[in-house]
């Protein structure tokens, strides 16, 4: 079943500059997808109209059965309760504990506190920070802070993870760690949609990679056929 869906979609920035010309994508619910490309290539205007931060120019983009292009400002909460973002820089607060961090997540809902603290204690432990909860960002590594930012973009139970360069600052060693986070999360349901550099993580993982060039989707692999050709 179509959780996205992209059809005709052209994004032109207000300078003159194209960044996604007339895409077609289709990703189901379940898939994990890896976006690909050199510099300038469209991945990041890609992901953010997905997620709304950018409206296409034209065509048509369906997330979750929201037609994403048509969503007014004030209903963009309908498509973001649906979907969870990590970025590359994990975005956590400071003064926050971990706990904190992910909990603040949920509070915004307005939830029962006993909710909050049984779900933000449930994905602590799916992402192996459960022991870590009354600590401060500062006090933890890089890998660890972005599991911090996993679990708060999962709390909510979302349907969709988009991840910009979630392994961007990190070695390879807990680059791998953190693939392995969301392989588990994709085998519990959740679809996810990577942006990543990474080309040796890409080649491991075997998963669907769509390579973009120019703004053009160039070669769209199925699972486990990657090889570094276009990179």
């Amino acid at each position: 079943m179509n959780l996205i869906r992209m059809k005709g979609v052209n994004k032109q920035y207000k300078n003159g500059v194209t960044a996604i010309y007339d895409l077609d994508l289709t990703i189901e619910k379940g898939d994990f997808v890896f976006i690909i490309g050199s510099t300038g290539c469209g991945k990041s205007t890609l992901i953010k109209m997905l997620y709304r931060e950018e409206k296409p120019t034209s065509g048509k983009i369906i997330v979750g059965g929201l037609d994403v292009a048509k969503l007014r400002n004030g209903k963009v909460y309908k498509l973001r309760r649906k979907l969870g973002v990590v970025f590359q820089d994990f975005k956590l607060l400071s003064k926050l504990t971990v706990y904190e961090n992910v909990a603040f997540a949920l509070e915004v809902f307005g939830l029962p506190k006993s909710e909050i603290h049984e779900k933000v204690l449930k994905v602590l432990d799916l992402v192996g920070l459960k022991n870590k909860a009354k600590h401060y960002p500062t006090e933890l590594s890089g890998g660890e802070q972005q599991r911090v930012a996993i679990a708060r973009a999962i709390v909510n139970g979302p349907k969709l993870l988009i991840c910009d360069e979630p392994t961007g600052n990190l070695d390879e060693a807990t680059s791998m760690e953190i693939m392995k986070v969301l392989e588990e999360i994709n085998k519990l349901g959740t679809t996810i949609i990577m942006v990543t550099h990474d080309t040796n993580i890409v080649s491991l993982m075997k998963k669907r990679v769509i390579l973009l060039d120019a703004g053009r989707i160039l070669k769209d692999y199925e699972k486990g056929t990657y090889t570094h050709e276009g990179i």
